[in-house]
């Protein structure tokens, strides 16, 4: 089996508690479950509707509040963005409205109809998705392709410890909706190939990119 990502060799291992293979690409620093784990839509929907996101809740704004604090100093004032995969609540697009940001947003189970392919955004964010996608290699190249050239693209999703012991007892992968695991080092990865480059992440689970203009000078 290859890597999704960069298509480089894998090695596999089993967690002894689940009996479920992972696969770790020690090129790019993608782990992945085996696919036989990955769910489909309804089986996801089940779980996400268990999640009680209350727009009114302090705690649940912070959360949002804590990634815009960490993406906001590093991407000027963006005039649009994009909530991808956004869940049952446009609380972080509605934020972003508040704040100046015009913000679409679009989630395949609760928002499903994406705004038009043609538009090009300055700044897309996609908080907790990643490590749902079945092929996360398509879906960030189908986001750099709607950011705008110097745009940005702002990630939250938690960086695995790259350890196979550490990973074993991490909290992370046990939710089974969770299928794939990402390193900074993956990020850079993918953008290379497709335009973009890092500009910072946080050493645990936010990372923004920015695409490259076309002679390549943006910085």
């Amino acid at each position: 089996m290859e890597c999704h990502i960069c298509d480089g060799a894998v090695e596999s291992f089993v967690d002894g508690k689940t009996d479920i293979s992972y696969y770790h690409c020690h090129t790019c620093e993608y782990l992945f479950k085996s696919p036989e784990c990955y769910q489909g839509i309804e089986e996801q929907k089940a779980r996400y509707d268990l999640h009680e996101n209350d727009e009114n809740d302090e705690g649940y704004r912070a959360y949002f509040q804590r990634f815009l604090d960490f993406v906001l100093p590093l991407v000027g004032e963006p005039e649009n963005g994009f909530d991808f995969g956004c869940g049952k609540s446009t609380l972080l697009a509605d934020i972003l409205n508040n704040i100046g940001v015009v913000c679409d947003y679009y989630d395949p189970i609760y928002h499903p109809d994406l705004p038009d392919n043609s538009k090009k955004y300055e700044l897309i964010v996609s908080t907790e998705v990643f490590e749902h996608l079945h092929d996360p290699r398509s879906v960030f190249s189908s986001l750099a392709a709607r950011l705008k050239e110097g745009g940005y693209l702002a990630i939250q999703t938690q960086f695995h410890p790259n350890d196979r012991v550490a990973f074993r007892e991490w909290y992370y992968h046990k939710d089974p909706t969770h299928i794939v695991f990402f390193r900074p080092k993956t990020f850079q990865v993918l953008a290379e190939r497709f335009g973009c480059k890092v500009l910072a992440d946080n050493g645990k689970n936010m990372i923004v990119l920015k695409k490259q203009t076309s002679d390549r000078s943006g910085v």
